[in-house]
């Protein structure tokens, strides 16, 4: 197993537009190698407390251990927590670790960072990477029932094309879908070399984009469909909002454009929820604002960080502030 570890993005913005109280309660419902985690559990005093969430057991271990590595040497104060769990339940875990303690059930930030991390797609056994040979796995949770194999191997031809076209925004899905259910008449597709070969070969020439690899696309739907990122995103968001206190923000990376898209449009549904045609000179729905955006455009990395850090050039944070309506 290699380390699980990778370089926090966006970290100091972040940081920044956490706007971090030393006495706060904060989460992290993606704790993953607790980069972004420590940082907060840094600016946290006796007072404070940080939860980390992680519903990949490897990510809890590692994430735990190098929090607690912090707290012994830089004598911070403030506690933490982690719990295995998925961020889409973020405000019923959160909810029952503080109602455990004897807090206040709200949260004055919280923090999700989306996708895949280094570790995940470098581990070959994890099935994630069309890099490294390995089994069709995919699952954050390993726990989880539903793996890339299963759903290459027995989705429909029609499911697999609109699970590649959706996810993926792979133009060539029906092709790609075809030659799956083609190659797994022969054998069954249990590698991600021989998926990867499969789509490579269903693809043209001509059309293969330069500099990058002819199964990404089909690799991200697949992965997508499998820890249904996108329901769980949806979902989170909606709770994680509902555990702000007043003032409270939430900070979202995303890296890429379906993800992104979900992240503005549930800001924006919650900045502006009314629903009245906008002909009615008076609001009659009765849906109140949460609060407001405090990012108008996402928040993109430096030149520097880019250089530095690969995984960064498509991130993108978008910050949330709750303000409840009177």
């Amino acid at each position: 197993m290699s380390e699980f570890s990778h370089k926090p993005v966006l970290f100091r913005e972040c940081i920044e537009m956490l706007d971090i109280k030393p006495d706060g309660i904060y989460v992290d419902g993606t704790l993953g190698g607790a980069g972004h985690s420590c940082g907060i559990l840094e600016r946290l005093g006796k007072n404070g407390l940080l939860i980390g969430i992680d519903q990949d057991s490897d990510a809890l271990e590692a994430g735990t251990a190098r929090l607690k590595h912090l707290k012994d040497t830089s004598g911070t104060e403030a506690e933490f927590i982690t719990c295995h769990a998925n961020f889409e339940n973020i405000r019923e875990t959160v909810s029952r670790i503080l109602r455990e303690r004897g807090m206040r059930e709200k949260a004055d930030g919280i923090l999700l960072d989306i996708g895949v991390s280094s570790y995940q797609f470098d581990e070959a056994e994890r099935g994630f990477s069309y890099r490294y040979d390995g089994p069709l796995d995919m699952r954050m949770d390993r726990s989880a029932p539903l793996s890339a194999d299963h759903v290459v191997n027995t989705y429909s031809q029609a499911r697999l094309t609109t699970v590649i076209k959706d996810y993926g925004e792979e133009k060539w899905a029906r092709a790609i879908a075809s030659a799956i259910c083609r190659e797994r008449e022969k054998e069954p597709v249990h590698t991600t070399f021989r998926l990867a070969e499969i789509v490579k070969n269903a693809i043209p020439p001509k059309d293969r984009q330069k500099g990058r690899h002819p199964a990404m696309r089909t690799f991200q739907a697949i992965r997508i469909e499998v820890n249904r990122e996108l329901e769980v995103l949806d979902r989170g968001i909606s709770g994680a909002i509902d555990l702000l206190e007043e003032g409270g923000r939430l900070a979202v990376i995303t890296f890429h454009s379906l993800e992104d898209r979900i992240v503005k449009n549930r800001f924006r549904e919650a900045q502006f929820p009314c629903v009245c045609p906008p002909d009615f000179p008076v609001c009659v729905c009765g849906r109140k604002p949460l609060g407001k955006m405090i990012t108008g455009k996402p928040v993109t990395a430096s030149e520097i960080e880019q250089s530095d850090n690969n995984r960064s050039h498509s991130a993108k944070l978008r910050v949330f502030e709750k303000h409840t309506a009177v």
